[in-house]
């Protein structure tokens, strides 16, 4: 008798409402989808993992119960393996959200999955325009750089300063696609001229016969619109030519600072670049680089990868204010409702077309004589105000914006 009371007691009590505590634990998976091991390593990479677990910490969320996963996988570069892992990620770990996305083809391939699955993607890496184009998403926010606002600060600056014939050397596929053709437009509406172009893979090590073709071009400038090593090779290569001694100029496009360390301050002194951030740029940089370094042995971050941590601060508050939304769509919404502000970026907006606005910045490479130290490599030379930076909204083609 007395064990069937203890039974009959025990089976009570598991019918009983959980505790507060138990009935609002709350979980999110973070999966940071990128190339960690290809030739956008050092941009995104773990470093962008680590970006994105220092965003967890600052949310608070935590300390208030939260349990939060942050996980990493090497896309290689290929939408097929990209898209399976974003997949397997969706369906069976139950990751809510994949950020960064390096490589624009990639990008494209997990926004289309990420609507299907009622998912969010937010991405950094990636640059094409196309994102918040025709090709934008209800479930995808672009956050920290495109293809036209590149075209339209490096490539505007260079033009306006006596750059007025091109020749592009851009990357095979949507990404370099995509920076050739907003440069390209803006080039020719800056009164300037185009007078060859030519396709180089991924990834290649070898660009002698690319850079033979921009030399005999006559251009005054060499347009790269490509990233990553096929950049730092580039420009490396292109030294060993004699480019820039025989009278042309190489515009870097798409340049990273770990492009930057990379080729040394001897060879990419002068070089004119576009960012959206820059560690030494103010005190959150600086106080959000510090703590990121001591997570990288030393390594200050990319514009890449503070924009994942800003995304993913952004997202957290979005996600919060829902109460533990997983739809998809109305955290994406939420964060389109709430204006930015972090660290790293500032004050911004993400607007209806997925796109995040926020001020970009023109640097000029140092001198290695201005160098003070490691990582200590760029100088402002303009600001360019969010209203200006971006496309406007009414002109990329997304059917997420309704016309008047």
């Amino acid at each position: 008798m007395k064990t069937r009371r203890l039974l009959a007691a025990a089976a009570a009590l598991a019918l009983l409402p959980m505790s507060a505590e138990a009935q609002t634990a709350k979980t999110l998976k973070i999966g940071v989808l990128n190339d960690q091991s290809g030739l956008y390593a050092d941009m995104g990479g773990v470093g962008s993992v680590a970006a994105a677990r220092l965003a967890v910490q600052d949310s608070g969320l935590i300390e208030k119960g939260w349990k939060i996963e942050v996980l990493g996988a090497d896309h290689q570069n290929k939408p097929d393996i990209a898209s399976n892992i974003a997949r397997r990620w969706f369906d069976v770990e139950g990751v809510d959200v994949v950020t960064d996305v390096t490589n624009s083809a990639v990008a494209l391939a997990i926004s289309s999955l990420a609507r299907d699955k009622n998912k969010v993607e937010l991405v950094s890496g990636a640059a094409t325009s196309e994102l918040t184009g025709k090709q934008c998403s209800p479930n995808t926010i672009h956050w920290t750089h495109d293809t036209w606002a590149l075209a339209n600060g490096t490539g505007k600056a260079i033009v306006q300063t006596g750059g007025d014939t091109w020749y592009f050397m851009t990357a095979d596929y949507a990404f370099g696609h995509a920076l050739e053709r907003d440069t390209e437009a803006v080039v020719k509406a800056s009164g300037g001229k185009v007078l060859g172009k030519v396709l180089t893979p991924l990834n290649t090590p070898d660009f002698s016969s690319f850079l033979l073709q921009a030399q005999s071009s006559g251009a005054k400038i060499v347009g790269l619109a490509n990233s990553g090593v096929d950049t730092s090779n580039s420009i490396k290569q292109a030294a060993e030519f004699g480019i820039v001694e025989g009278g042309q100029k190489l515009a870097g496009l798409l340049v990273y600072l770990t492009d930057v360390h990379s080729i040394g301050l001897p060879i990419a002194q002068g070089l004119l670049l576009e960012a959206a951030f820059y560690w030494d740029l103010n005190e959150g940089t600086r106080a959000f680089s510090d703590r990121f370094s001591k997570e990288m042995r030393g390594r200050r971050p990319t514009m890449v990868q503070a924009g994942v941590y800003g995304s993913v601060i952004h997202y957290l508050k979005a996600v919060e204010a829902l109460g533990d939304s997983k739809d998809g769509k109305a955290v994406v919404e939420k964060m389109k409702a709430t204006p930015t502000d972090d660290i790293v970026m500032g004050k911004g907006q993400v607007r209806a077309d997925g796109r995040k606005i926020h001020d970009m910045y023109l640097f000029e490479v140092k001198a290695p004589d201005e160098s003070k130290g490691e990582w200590d490599y760029y100088k402002l030379r303009q600001t360019i105000p969010a209203a200006e930076a971006f496309r406007p909204i009414d002109q990329g083609g997304c059917p997420l914006v309704t016309t008047n």
